[in-house]
């Protein structure tokens, strides 16, 4: 079957078959990494990771439009799972790393003998592609998006809260804030203005998903530029343990390390904790024992926590406002996760030199 792709290829061409496949990546905290998901006649399903190799990552990072790869994951960890009835639609793809798509590599769609537990996973880096300038740290300042490798301005026409969530989510800040009319001469952006009437639901991923007008097409001024404040990023970790992956859970506010109230917390809120720091499954951690951890001091940050177990970070969860609880430290949330196998995992990135 292998052989018969590449003669495809060749006799019709790579435009007839990109019009008939396409890829995406499911799952992950950003459009350039999860489960490798590839159409066939209309119809989505997973890659058998048979022979997927940081080659066929390249490709896929390539057609997505994302960054260079970065390691091969195992598809399954990324929740939620693929559907018992979804297909295993091609394995044993083999590219050379040059390819444009996935589809113009050598590969197998007579598949047999591969389950959903061997789901190919990638991981790409993520463009840069908007930022925000002139303010005290990365998460607050003008917004500029990039064009034709050009760095330039947004209007505030049309631009409401739900744009500066985009904003703030892509960049891997905490909550947007504040966004208002920028600015004064000093912070006012020079060069294009790329971006007005900007319209995002708030839910898309990247800022260029969002409906605008045309690129460079409109009659604003720099005194209308867009300025945008997220909260810090979110960042938790887990103290008193034996490693990262266990501990009294604590998270950071405002500059500030606080406790995590266990008010309605359960195995899903572990999850996700667990996720977040790379670890592996929660294990149940008995009152008694998470006494081992220590009881925290200072701020209790959060109470009343509530996941669904899908969400990539605990921010995404439902909670009350920051510190506002009926807790003492003697209900500090307390996490056991099992460090990684890496037999799911798959082969990690070489540390840089």
């Amino acid at each position: 079957m292998a052989w018969l792709f590449l003669i495809l290829a060749f006799f019709t061409g790579p435009g007839l078959l990109e019009s008939s496949s396409h890829v995406r990546l499911v799952g992950g905290p950003h459009r350039c990494e999860g489960r490798v998901e590839v159409q066939r006649n209309g119809e989505w399903g997973t890659v058998c990771d048979d022979g997927w190799d940081m080659n066929d990552v390249a490709v896929v990072c390539r057609e997505l439009g994302c960054g260079a790869a970065i390691w091969t994951p195992s598809g399954v960890i990324y929740k939620p799972l693929a559907d018992e009835d979804q297909k295993v639609l091609i394995q044993d793809v083999n590219c050379t790393g040059v390819e444009e798509n996935l589809i113009q590599c050598e590969q197998d769609e007579d598949v047999y003998s591969c389950s959903h537990n061997e789901d190919a996973g990638a991981k790409c880096e993520f463009p840069e592609t908007v930022q925000l300038v002139g303010g005290p740290g990365r998460c607050k300042g003008r917004v500029e998006v990039k064009h034709k490798g050009q760095w330039g301005t947004v209007c505030k026409a049309g631009w409401n809260l739900s744009a500066a969530k985009v904003v703030c989510r892509q960049l891997g800040c905490g909550r947007a804030i504040l966004t208002q009319r920028c600015c004064s001469k000093s912070t006012q952006g020079q060069g294009p203005i790329w971006l007005s009437e900007v319209s995002c639901s708030g839910k898309e991923a990247d800022l260029q998903d969002c409906p605008s007008g045309l690129w460079g097409k409109n009659n604003c001024t720099h005194d209308e530029d867009t300025w945008v404040e997220c909260e810090d990023p979110f960042q938790l970790r887990l103290v008193g343990g034996e490693s990262k992956c266990s501990g009294r859970l604590e998270v950071l506010h405002k500059g500030e390390w606080g406790t995590v109230c266990d008010d309605g917390w359960g195995e899903k809120e572990e999850q996700v904790v667990c996720k977040q720091l790379g670890c592996g499954e929660p294990v149940f951690v008995s009152a008694k024992d998470r006494r081992r951890f220590g009881f925290g001091n200072g701020r209790i940050w959060l109470d009343d926590v509530y996941c669904s177990g899908q969400e990539q970070s605990l921010e995404q969860c439902r909670h009350r406002f920051w510190g506002h609880h009926n807790c003492n430290h003697r209900e500090d949330v307390a996490v056991d996760c099992l460090e990684h196998n890496p037999d799911l995992l798959g082969a990690l990135p070489a540390d840089p030199e």
